[in-house]
C-alpha cells in the first residue's frame, strides 16, 4: 500500500532524512517512532506529498506521489501535529469545505452523518471550532482526514497536548479506523505505539534504526526485568538487602522518604523472579512492602540497545 524507497530530504549540509527505505501492507497500523527532531515529521510530509525529497521516491497504492500527485494523494488522510483547521468555521461547515475541497462524490449529508457519529463530534457539530476544547479539535481535524474514506491513514504526533482522558478517546478512535484504513501514525512516545500500532518503525537522526512487530518490543525492552517497590524501614539497610539477593543486578533509588517508606528500583536478571524472594525476606524483618510496579524502559534506553546493537531486531 505505501512503498519509500531511498528517501533522502537535506536541509543546507544537514540530513533530516538520510535514505530511508520501508513498506506498509494494506491493513497495517505502524508506529514511526523517533524522539524529536529525528525526522519523523519530514517523513511524514514527504509522504504525503507536503514536502519534496531530496531523491527517493514515495509510492501510495501504486501512484507516485511526485508523478502523479492528485491520484496518490486522494488516497492518503492526513493529520498533521497542527491540524489545519479554521478557527470561524463551526465544525459542519468545516467539513462541508473540506468535503467540497476534496471533491468527493458521495452523498455529502451522509457521509459526513457518518464522519461525524464516527469521530463522535455530533454534539459538537454547530458550534465555532475555536471554543472546541483541544480534545475536541483534534477530533475536527481526524474527521476532516477521513473524509473522501481515503485507504491510508497518517497521523502525526495526534496526541500531544491532550488530557489523559483524551489521549485514552484519540487512541481509540485511531485503533478503530485501524479495521478499515492502512496507518502510520507519528510518535515520540513509546507508550503510544505500544498501545496502537502492530509494527514499529524506528528512526533516529534521519536513519531508520529498527523495524519490527510491536509482539516483540517487549523483548528488547527487557520488561518485566525491572520494577518498583516502596518499601517502609530504614533506608540503608533495605537497600542492602534487596541487592544481596540472587538475581537482582542493581537497586537504586532517588532517596525521597514517604512517610517512614522509600521507593526503590530493582534491576535483576530476566532469568529469575526475584520478587518472591525480596517479599520473604523484607517480612522476616518486619519492614513491610507498600506498593509494587512494574517499570517500562525509556525511549532513550531503547535507542541506546539499538545503537550499541543490543536490540536483537537486526
Amino acid at each position: 500500500m505505501v512503498e519509500i524507497k531511498n528517501l533522502v530530504r537535506r536541509f543546507g549540509n544537514k540530513y533530516a532524512v538520510d535514505d530511508i527505505s520501508f513498506e506498509i501492507q494494506r491493513g497495517e497500523i505502524v508506529g514511526f517512532l523517533g524522539p524529536n527532531g529525528a525526522g519523523k515529521s519530514t517523513t511524514m510530509n514527504m509522504i504525503t506529498g507536503y514536502i519534496s525529497p531530496t531523491s527517493g521516491a514515495v509510492t501510495i497504492d501504486g501512484k507516485d506521489i511526485f508523478d502523479e500527485p492528485t491520484e496518490a494523494k486522494k488516497k492518503i488522510g492526513f493529520l498533521p501535529e497542527q491540524p489545519p483547521l479554521y478557527m470561524d468555521m463551526t465544525v459542519w461547515e468545516y467539513l462541508s469545505f473540506v468535503f467540497d475541497l476534496k471533491g468527493c462524490d458521495f452523498n455529502k449529508k451522509e457521509h459526513l452523518n457518518e464522519v461525524c457519529e464516527l469521530v463522535k463530534v455530533n454534539d459538537v457539530r454547530d458550534r465555532l471550532i475555536k471554543n472546541l476544547s483541544k480534545g475536541y479539535k483534534q477530533r475536527v481535524g481526524i474527521a476532516g482526514a477521513i473524509i473522501g474514506n481515503p485507504p491510508v491513514m497518517i497521523f502525526d504526533e495526534p496526541t500531544v497536548g491532550l488530557d489523559p482522558k483524551q489521549i485514552i478517546e484519540i487512541r481509540n478512535l485511531i485503533r478503530g479506523l485501524g479495521k478499515k484504513h492502512t496507518v502510520i501514525l507519528s510518535s515520540h512516545i513509546l507508550s503510544e505505539v505500544q498501545a496502537i500500532c502492530d509494527r514499529i518503525i524506528i528512526i533516529n537522526e534521519g536513519k531508520i534504526i529498527a523495524d519490527q512487530k510491536t509482539t516483540k518490543l517487549n523483548a528488547v525492552l527487557g520488561q518485566g526485568n525491572r520494577f518498583k517497590v516502596k518499601v517502609a524501614g530504614p533506608y540503608k539497610e533495605v537497600q542492602n538487602l534487596i541487592s544481596k539477593i540472587h538475581g537482582v543486578n542493581k537497586v537504586t533509588t532517588d532517596g525521597v522518604r514517604d512517610g517512614d517508606a522509600y521507593t526503590f528500583i530493582v534491576d535483576h536478571s530476566a532469568s529469575v523472579d526475584v520478587r518472591k524472594m525480596i517479599f520473604r525476606s523484607l517480612a522476616e524483618r518486619a519492614w513491610p512492602i507498600l506498593a509494587l510496579e512494574g517499570v517500562e524502559a525509556t525511549l532513550e534506553e531503547l535507542f541506546v540497545k539499538f545503537i550499541d546493537g543490543k536490540g536483537g531486531l537486526e
